[in-house]
């Protein structure tokens, strides 16, 4: 059975997926493969490992800081406060990324995405989890005001899924929501290039802090809605990306190396290679536990390598794809026949990415064959 952090991870695969179809046959839009899978494959990896950080400080400062206020209100009362409390420390949290360089430096990264759906709610820095500092030390007065962990983790759980809500292309006003909370329309606002757009509706859930604190922007009509980042060097490598800009704030030289030769690649190619990555990203999150020490680093670094391969092939870059056809194919021997992986998820994903690095293998070594090549 998959524990509850990887069924919401397959939930969220599954309608950034649906979305990307939808789009496709509503619209006629082409799915950007490219900028999807770095939304998906970003940092996922390592937020899953900070989340879990947050999450054992909380039930730490509960256990030893704990004054017992809100714990003794009744039931419906402390869920009604965690739920209004959390929305307000986000808020904060977020104005402050877009106001602080340091924490901007690493924000920026979800700003970059160019194609406003489902998949930009995901887009993160590696290190946005690490950047929650002061949303967590926010936080922490809940834990010592005595807000239940297991009300902590739900109602943050539900914080989140209306945010990743609010990236969707498909609707487009929600009538008497709008007034209330924060909707797709208020969060297109926020992401958009528009100088009267900038720094406006940092909210997730309920609209009242923009309007409280004089931050809130409705979409205008006859404004074409842009996003993006104006005048920053496109990359779909999450190596660049996320510390790039972080380079630029220390002023200090971000090293480059030269790339061999390009190698390009269909956009699906790379599409399918990232869904079956992230299918593996939700394999190790249901397995962490049973998994041996090594085996669970192992795994780790090679999804996490997977990344940086997958973004180098976006990239057309051919170190990328020399790297994605070894770690595809390094993958799946490993695990099915050194450690003998045989749960039905692990084999079907495993099989597809060794399936897939066979594939790039074609393309790469017999390119005139595969027309991949520049």
């Amino acid at each position: 059975m998959m524990n509850p952090f990887a069924l919401s991870f397959l939930i969220m695969l599954a309608f950034v997926l649906a979305e990307l179809l939808i789009l496709k046959w509503m619209r006629q839009t082409p799915v950007p493969w490219i900028d999807v899978i770095f939304n998906l494959n970003s940092g996922h990896i390592l937020m899953w490992v900070f989340r879990g950080v947050e999450v054992a400080a909380f039930a730490l400062l509960l256990r030893h800081v704990n004054l017992h206020i809100v714990d003794q209100w009744r039931v419906a009362a402390q869920w009604a406060f965690a739920f209004v409390a959390w929305d307000l420390c986000f808020y904060w949290m977020h104005r402050l990324h877009h106001k602080i360089p340091l924490l901007w430096a690493m924000h920026v990264v979800h700003h970059q995405g160019e194609h406003f759906n489902l998949s930009l709610g995901v887009r993160n820095s590696w290190y946005s989890s690490l950047t929650n500092f002061p949303f967590i030390a926010i936080l922490a007065v809940l834990a010592v005001l005595g807000v239940p962990l297991e009300i902590f983790l739900v109602v943050s759980s539900l914080h989140y899924t209306v945010q990743f809500y609010n990236h969707n292309a498909l609707v487009n006003k929600s009538g008497i929501l709008d007034r209330c909370m924060v909707t797709p329309s208020h969060h297109r606002v926020h992401h958009g290039t528009d100088k009267r757009y900038i720094n406006r509706n940092f909210g997730v859930t309920l609209l009242i802090w923009d309007k409280l604190f004089g931050s809130f922007q409705s979409e205008l009509d006859g404004v074409e809605m842009r996003y993006g980042m104006k005048g920053m060097t496109p990359t779909h490598n999450p190596l660049l990306a996320s510390n790039g800009k972080l380079f630029t704030w220390l002023r200090a030289r971000f090293p480059r190396w030269q790339s061999r030769g390009t190698f390009h690649v269909p956009e699906l190619f790379i599409g399918i290679g990232g869904v079956i990555l992230f299918g593996l990203v939700i394999y190790y999150v249901n397995h962490e536990a049973a998994l041996a020490g090594a085996q669970q680093v192992i795994l780790f670094a090679l999804i996490f390598a997977g990344t940086l391969a997958l973004g180098g092939l976006s990239d057309a870059r051919r170190w990328g794809a020399i790297a994605w056809v070894a770690i595809a194919l390094a993958m799946p021997l490993l695990f099915l026949l050194w450690y003998g992986a045989r749960d039905a998820w692990g084999m079907v994903f495993l099989g597809l990415l060794l399936a897939h690095g066979l594939d790039g293998a074609r393309r790469l070594w017999w390119p005139v064959a595969a027309g991949t090549r520049a």
